[in-house]
């Protein structure tokens, strides 16, 4: 077992999505899992065609709203949903696949259209446990 999870936070109006991990690379890939699991059920969302993201910051809580909001920019630009990533970071440096497909209103039902990776409760750092996490809130 990883301990890798995802989950949501409440937020007024908007929605908290935080990754936890082993690894800092795996609570960015967790991140994105709840982000798409604010749209939709992510087990829905077929890994049939990759995109890659490569984005780069000066600290780890940047890095970690630069990766959403690029994730966010290929979901409205392509009209998909992504399922799967595979983060590799060097230093603040980014670069990730991310599987999925194109929406299909009638299987994903999506909920809401994310807007953007907010700053708002941006935090990257271990838990007590020695885990990863990364988490802020998207606007919705």
């Amino acid at each position: 077992m990883d301990n890798a999870y995802w989950e949501h936070f409440p937020h007024q109006a908007d929605i908290g999505v935080r990754g936890v991990g082993p690894t800092l690379a795996a609570a960015f890939e967790q991140a994105a899992l709840a982000m798409t699991a604010v749209t939709t059920d992510p087990a829905l969302v077929a890994p049939i065609e990759s995109v890659e993201i490569a984005c780069e910051a000066p600290d780890d809580e940047l890095l970690l709203v630069d990766w959403l909001n690029g994730l966010i920019l290929e979901m409205a630009t392509r009209r998909m949903l992504f399922s799967r990533f595979a983060v590799n970071l060097d230093g603040h440096r980014l670069r990730a696949t991310a599987w999925g497909e194109r929406v299909d209103v009638d299987k994903h039902q999506p909920a809401v259209e994310i807007k953007g990776a907010t700053y708002t409760e941006l935090k990257v750092g271990k838990t007590e446990t020695g885990l990863w996490f990364a988490q802020c809130v998207v606007d919705v």
